[in-house]
């Protein structure tokens, strides 16, 4: 399949129509029609229902849409790359982080990386965990930013000196908030917003001990903030990383730590003999040099 033609399908894609696809394509319309006819007879499958004013992608096609898009994307980034060995450090390096409190850090190297390499730029990639390694096995993410345990047979990582603690998310008007801290016992009856992950729900189970059976877990959620939304509204309370939330309005929401404490640990990470773009490199480099200096 060339990369030409899944242009082509992403084209007809968001004009929803053969003849206008064409037209921004500057192709004649019996051309893409053959062309989109082909490539289904190549995979295989029916990629889009015709209907009198505008054709809709089926299942398969809207699969279909998701990979071309990574495809393009990747390919993109790869021409960029190589364009970038031969001329001076410049590009765009992406950095995949969750909300945990080590994103502190990224200004600082930000900053410090900047001053010796102006030309390039950053881009966050806001996700969790998993999303973010889905990101870089993909070649779309350069660098992560995320909680231990990492891989060390697929991964190389900086493990950070910074600990990242659970607390438990809640309004603060309610009982809890008045206490120094919170136990497994105090949640034991409360309904509870957990994390999504289930190596983080097997983590937390060993915390609660043999109140996790019993627990009352309304739902799951991936990122803390929209788990900060439903305990304002006293939907319940949240067990999440602390991570960002000292920025956060404490008049209208706040949190407590955990007791036994329970902390993790965060791992600057990426991936072990991906062929990095030079200014990826320089910047895997520059961390490095960076918390080495930080540590001395």
């Amino acid at each position: 399949m060339e990369i030409r033609v899944l242009k082509y399908f992403l084209t007809v894609v968001r004009e929803q129509s053969i003849t206008k696809a064409a037209e921004v394509l500057h192709i004649t319309q019996p051309t893409l029609s053959r062309q989109i006819a082909q490539m289904e007879d190549e995979i295989g499958v029916r990629l889009f229902e015709r209907g009198s004013r505008k054709i809709t992608l089926t299942n398969e096609g809207l699969l279909l849409r998701r990979r071309a898009e990574e495809i393009l994307q990747l390919v993109d980034k790869t021409e960029k790359e190589l364009i970038e060995q031969d001329e001076q450090v410049e590009g765009k390096i992406t950095i995949g982080c969750g909300e945990i409190g080590a994103v502190q850090l990224l200004p600082d190297l930000f900053e410090s990386f900047h001053e010796k390499y102006p030309l390039v730029t950053f881009d966050i990639y806001s996700a969790t965990a998993d999303h973010v390694k889905a990101q870089m096995e993909r070649g779309l993410v350069d660098i992560g930013l995320l909680l231990e345990p990492i891989d060390i047979e697929k991964y190389d990582f900086i493990r950070l000196d910074m600990k990242e603690c659970w607390v438990v998310v809640m309004r603060p008007d309610c009982s809890l908030a008045e206490k120094e801290y919170v136990t497994a016992k105090d949640l034991s009856k409360l309904p509870l917003i957990m994390p999504r992950r289930l190596k983080v729900q097997s983590e937390l189970s060993g915390w609660f001990g043999d109140y996790y059976d019993g627990l009352n877990m309304l739902f799951t959620s991936n990122l803390n903030t929209n788990a900060a939304v439903m305990v304002s509204r006293g939907l319940g309370y949240a067990i999440a990383i602390e991570g960002m939330m000292p920025f956060w309005d404490q008049s209208k929401i706040t949190y407590r730590p955990l007791n036994p404490s329970l902390t993790a640990t965060s791992v600057l990470t990426w991936k072990r003999g991906q062929p990095f773009s030079l200014a990826a490199t320089k910047f895997i480099e520059h961390l490095k040099c960076f918390l080495s200096m930080d540590k001395a």
